[in-house]
């Protein structure tokens, strides 16, 4: 990690879960870390958990990442501020309950492809686009999903599924964007299984195999840590024992 040293890197959804723990690690690492979420406060919080001599590192914005102008202003913002992004973590994403085939569903389908597709694309082309005018050998990851692999047979996940699956695609989309600009920026995509965060929406029994948020954020830092010669493609994590 030390190549990221006093570079910045912008975590989207980081008020908590796998968003926060990435922000506080990547913070501990040494980098200047701009933690996006909509509930800012929460992001501002996460200071009380490091340590004082990097917790001002840690810069806090509110930023619903389903909407363009809101994504426009805070990468301006941290152009300004901090000169530009050399690192991106797209983990903001969401789950609405309802059946894919339930009535008057739409609004809630369009929240999930918004956030999940969309504000994660748009995120990218900034901070590409950031990394190109200044030359970065930069890195964009994005926090992905086994769903976005295969359908998980989960009840009232509607469209989350194919969410993810888009985000499989996106991922080797950029790969082959960035080799054609010529660029030694890298894309990576992490597909957890079950992990213990706010998304999960029923109570896990104490058997049942899960992950913890910090296990997402050392994967993280293992693909950051990479020599530039090596792009980690995809990363699968899953807890022992998960039966899908």
């Amino acid at each position: 990690m030390d190549r990221w040293n006093g570079k910045v890197a912008v975590v989207t959804g980081s008020s908590s879960g796998i968003g926060a723990a990435i922000a506080k690690d990547l913070t501990k690492a040494g980098m200047i870390v701009v933690g996006l979420a909509r509930r800012v406060e929460r992001v501002k919080a996460l200071k009380n958990d490091l340590p004082k001599e990097v917790a001002e590192n840690l810069h806090a914005v509110k930023c619903d990442v389903s909407k363009e102008e809101d994504i426009l202003s805070t990468f301006k913002w941290v152009e300004e501020k901090f000169g530009g992004v050399d690192v991106l973590v797209n983990n903001a994403g969401i789950v609405r309950d309802s059946a894919l085939l339930e009535p008057e569903n739409t609004q809630k389908l369009k929240e999930v492809i918004d956030t999940n597709v969309m504000g994660l694309v748009m995120c990218s082309r900034e901070a590409f686009q950031s990394m190109k005018k200044r030359a970065v050998d930069g890195h964009i990851i994005h926090i992905n999903s086994v769903a976005g692999h295969h359908v998980i047979d989960y009840p009232r996940l509607n469209i989350y599924s194919a969410s993810k699956f888009a985000v499989t695609a996106i991922t080797e989309t950029m790969r082959q964007e960035l080799r054609t600009e010529g660029t030694k920026v890298k894309v990576t995509s992490i597909s957890p299984g079950g992990v213990r965060t706010e998304i999960m929406t029923v109570e896990i029994p104490p058997e049942y195999p899960i992950l913890e948020a910090e296990d997402i954020s050392e994967a993280v830092l293992y693909v950051l840590g990479t020599p530039p010669r090596v792009q980690v493609h995809e990363l699968t994590i899953k807890p022992v024992g998960e039966t899908f």
